[in-house]
C-alpha cells in the first residue's frame, strides 16, 4: 500500500486542522493505521491508531480528548481531526499502515511496515 499524507499547515493555538492520509491499494479497512509525529530534535512518538476491520481506536494521552482519527473506506482514506491545538503539537505528522498488527501493538511504530511522507502542522502561540 502506498501512503499519501496531507492537511497540514500553521495554526493558531486553539484552532483546528485535519489531516488526511490517503491510502492506494487494498482498503484501509483491512490496516491498521496510525498516526506519528515527530518534533524538531525529538523521536517520532504515537499519535493514535484505528485497527482494521472493528475500528477500535487508541490514543496518545497527549491528545485524547482533543484529536480523533477516524477512516472513510469509500474514499480509502483516514483522517486526523485534531481540535484545541497546542504550540507542543507542532510537528511532521506521519501516517503508518500494517495489515497483522494485533490491538496490543498499535503504539509501536516498529511494528508498522508501510509509510506515508510527513505532513508539517505548526501551531502559533
Amino acid at each position: 500500500v502506498q501512503l499519501q499524507a496531507s492537511g497540514g499547515g500553521v495554526v493558531q493555538a486553539g484552532g483546528s486542522l485535519r489531516l488526511s492520509c490517503a491510502a492506494s491499494g487494498r482498503s484501509v479497512r483491512t490496516y491498521a493505521m496510525g498516526w506519528f509525529r515527530q518534533a524538531p530534535g525529538k523521536e517520532r512518538e504515537f499519535v493514535a491508531a484505528i485497527h482494521r476491520m472493528g475500528g477500535s481506536t487508541v490514543y496518545a494521552d497527549s491528545v485524547k480528548g482533543r484529536f480523533a482519527i477516524s477512516r472513510d473506506n469509500a474514499k480509502n482514506t483516514v483522517y486526523l481531526q485534531m481540535n484545541s491545538l497546542k504550540p507542543e503539537d507542532t510537528a511532521v505528522y506521519y501516517c503508518a499502515a500494517d495489515a497483522y498488527l494485533n490491538y496490543s501493538s498499535l503504539r509501536t511504530q516498529s511494528e508498522y511496515d508501510y509509510w506515508g511522507q510527513g505532513t508539517l502542522v505548526t501551531v502559533s502561540s
